[in-house]
């Protein structure tokens, strides 16, 4: 594979756009080519990394992301273009499990140091000003704290390193791809088709659609008549809420400089829940603890997971019910300190998972010349200077054994029970008035125990 190929990347969010970034850089006379349904530099767009600020840190329990964090979080640290936009704040991990030890354990396998260690409850509630001394301690074990952590400016980052790519010669087309098209036996994957008729083709198709993977596939398996080129269940379209407060003089002064504020879970008690420094427009963020699917007929008789049909995914209609998400954020790592402030953005973001939390990079089973890239599964950003890369080997049949399998199109894969943070809502039962799935308020699981704090 060398400079001859021709490359298309569906998909402009972090998966996508890194591709484009270390094929220009490794081919520079190949003909790399992304599509988007939005501009890149659009005031809003529909990509999960399209976002105010997402965290940047190698705190996992799984050793292969542990590695992935820490030679991203490297580039993000030295390199010219990516290092603008990452804030080494720290993290403050409250853990319910053991996840702490597991993570300090990962560093020294890994032969990392960095200033991180396990605190007991009393001693981590005086950190940083004593900011997290209301938040909800319930059944945790310790916290994790680690000064080498932090977050980045997402949406400035992947517009920043979009623009790069551009000048180094990557083609930027702006147009919804509605299907694949296939050669006349169906064996090859030669290209997609838009939604205004316009065909594009390369050698290589290469999809980074996140949320929007499931719903391309199941258009493409009708139009074509192709069925096994469905996701099935590999790949499941969810959704959770973020909203954002403008802090006042007073709050800024207390809040410019805390960590990024992690509540860890369980799988029986529910998915994690974060909250990001301000902004420099002083805008503090939270992510909820509701992630839900939006589960409709996309074809006759096919029900999948898919945004919402508008073009925007209508990520700016944020109910009742799913602003109070937010609110029930803020109650659980500020208590009283955040009682009286007011909530003035929301907003719906949408990635797509895989039910063990992996990404897929593979070639697709179904076609040739048909590779998949995306299902950050909301952890996905935290990456994006070192994604490209992976792919980029995928591609030539280069990725290591372990990561072949791990992200593999077919493989074994989990009862996504065992995943806290996979869609569990339907995402009709979470307009003001109605009731959830089988009764079920936002504070409790499908078919899993109540959780210990309710909205």
């Amino acid at each position: 594979m060398g400079s001859d190929k021709s490359y298309l990347i569906v998909g402009a969010g972090v998966f996508g756009v890194s591709t484009a970034y270390h094929l220009i850089q490794k081919y520079p006379h190949a003909s790399v080519t992304i599509v988007d349904r939005d501009a890149y530099d659009a005031d809003s767009r529909v990509a999960a990394s399209w976002d105010w600020n997402k965290v940047v840190r190698a705190d996992y329990d799984d050793i292969i992301y542990c590695q992935l964090g820490l030679e991203a979080q490297d580039v993000f640290e030295t390199d010219p273009l990516w290092k603008p936009y990452f804030h080494k704040t720290g993290i403050f991990w409250i853990c319910r499990s053991d996840y702490a030890q597991e993570v300090i354990d990962n560093y020294k396998k890994l032969g990392r140091k960095a200033d991180l260690k396990a605190l007991p409850i009393e001693e981590a509630r005086k950190l940083y000003g004593g900011l997290f001394e209301d938040a909800d301690y319930t059944d945790v074990k310790e916290v994790l704290v680690n000064k080498t952590s932090g977050w980045g400016a997402a949406g400035d980052c992947l517009r920043a390193v979009t623009k790069k790519c551009i000048d180094l010669g990557v083609k930027y087309v702006t147009a919804e791809v509605t299907s694949l098209l296939l050669d006349g036996g169906g064996r090859r994957c030669v290209g997609v088709r838009t939604s205004t008729g316009q065909s594009l083709r390369a050698a290589h198709v290469i999809l980074s659609t996140g949320a929007y993977t499931p719903k391309l596939l199941e258009l493409s398996a009708e139009g074509t008549g192709k069925p096994d080129l469905r996701a099935d269940d590999r790949i499941v379209a969810g959704g959770i809420t973020t909203g954002m407060t403008k802090l006042d003089d007073a709050s800024y002064g207390r809040f410019a400089n805390m960590p990024v504020g992690v509540q860890g879970y369980t799988p029986t008690a529910g998915p994690f829940i974060g909250s990001l420094p301000p902004t420099a427009d002083r805008e503090l963020k939270w992510w909820g603890q509701t992630i839900f699917k939006n589960t409709h007929e996309v074809v006759p008789g096919r029900y999948i997971s898919a945004p919402p049909a508008q073009r925007d995914y209508a990520q700016w209609d944020v109910s009742g019910r799913l602003k109070e998400d937010i609110n029930h954020a803020n109650t659980v790592f500020y208590g009283r300190k955040g009682a009286t402030w007011k909530m003035e953005k929301h907003r719906i973001c949408w990635d797509a998972f895989t039910s063990s939390g992996d990404f897929i990079i593979s070639p697709h089973a179904a076609a040739q010349g048909l590779y998949v890239a995306a299902c950050g599964s909301f952890h996905g950003f935290k990456f994006f200077p070192v994604l490209g890369k992976y792919v980029v080997q995928m591609l030539e049949g280069e990725l290591a054994p372990e990561l072949r399998e791990k992200w593999a199109w077919d493989r074994d894969r989990p009862d996504p029970a065992l995943f806290a943070d996979f869609p569990r809502f339907e995402m009709r039962d979470l307009i003001d008035g109605k009731e959830t799935t089988q009764g079920q308020s936002l504070g409790q699981w499908q078919g899993q125990p109540q959780l210990r704090a309710k909205l």
